[in-house]
């Protein structure tokens, strides 16, 4: 298969889609999860069908974002590698791909609702403002890379009709910020403000106080969503053993252990920012760093064990 008679590089276009960031779109299924509803079948796949929508529309703004940066990524001693700004993938086809699956996921959006295609189109329309223009300027570009996180969480909401809990939307809000924070550090940290036009209006002083602000915030927001969070009463294998034998341990605060990853998390996050200035792609840390990992995975199955066993 050829374009302008150039073979075109499938492995390389594959890369360019940035599969790795897909790992984002699992926040969809956060209102199933903590709702008790991850195992109705009918609201399971719904998720589904909006985790594949976003990682489409995901992939479709990467492509863009890559065009409009390719300049200035050839530039930088890591990006540069990139398949648009290696020059692996051409920018016409990145245009024609990106284009393919924007309709294509915006056409998906049928099989959930009609709120689910507006905040998709929401969601697609500020990724492509990112890219050309908000990213640009300081504190925007940050306020911007959180709202990609909470409209992914919201869109969990409208696609199942659920709610996440007042407090962890909260959470969801300054994990974001801090994340957020932390990646723009990084950068300011290893390759200076010529990589990025906002950082021209960031200094390392402010980037660390946004990032132990928001980092602050995240751990007590998810405390009060621990402390003040209604027991779903799933009633699991478990319930019944306690109401048996220690009916009392059924209504004590089981949420708050979960305290305890989410701290993991966020000290070894902090350490991978402000000792190791790794924070410039934070979704391959989580995939990659082992302590981080393992917070997330224990965070999770703590979830799962309160949720839908006790």
């Amino acid at each position: 298969m050829k374009l302008n008679e150039k073979p075109i590089n499938l492995l390389a276009l594959f890369r360019a889609l940035r599969p790795s960031q897909w790992l984002k779109n699992l926040s969809l299924f956060a209102a199933p999860l903590l709702n008790g509803q991850l195992t109705n079948p009918i609201l399971f796949t719904k998720s589904f069908i909006g985790f594949i929508i976003f990682c489409l529309l995901s992939s479709s703004a990467y492509l863009i974002n890559d065009i409009a940066d390719a300049p200035r990524d050839r530039l930088h001693p890591v990006k540069n590698k990139r398949p648009i700004a290696s020059r692996a993938v051409s920018e016409s086809l990145a245009v024609t791909v990106s284009v393919f699956l924007l309709f294509g996921a915006l056409s998906l959006t049928t099989l959930i609702n009609f709120y689910f295609f507006l905040i998709s189109l929401v969601f697609i329309i500020l990724q492509y403002s990112y890219s050309f223009f908000l990213k640009k300027q300081a504190l925007i570009d940050i306020i911007g890379i959180s709202s990609f996180f909470i409209i992914r969480a919201f869109a969990g909401e409208l696609a199942t009709g659920y709610h996440l809990p007042v407090w962890i939307m909260m959470a969801v809000i300054f994990l974001s910020l801090f994340i957020a924070s932390g990646k723009r550090r990084s950068e300011l940290v290893t390759v200076g403000r010529a990589s990025r036009r906002a950082l021209i209006g960031y200094g390392k002083g402010l980037l660390n106080f946004y990032t132990t602000m928001f980092a602050v915030c995240t751990l007590i927001s998810y405390s009060m969503f621990t402390f003040f969070a209604e027991p779903i009463g799933f009633q699991g294998i478990v319930h019944h053993f306690l109401l048996e034998n220690f009916p009392n341990a059924i209504y004590r605060k089981w949420y708050m252990v979960t305290i305890l990853p989410v701290i993991i998390g966020l000290m070894r996050y902090g350490q991978l920012i402000f000792e190791m200035q790794e924070g410039e792609r934070p979704e391959d840390l989580i995939t990659t760093d082992l302590p981080l990992l393992f917070s997330v995975l224990l965070w999770g199955l703590l979830m799962i064990t309160i949720i839908y066993v006790l």
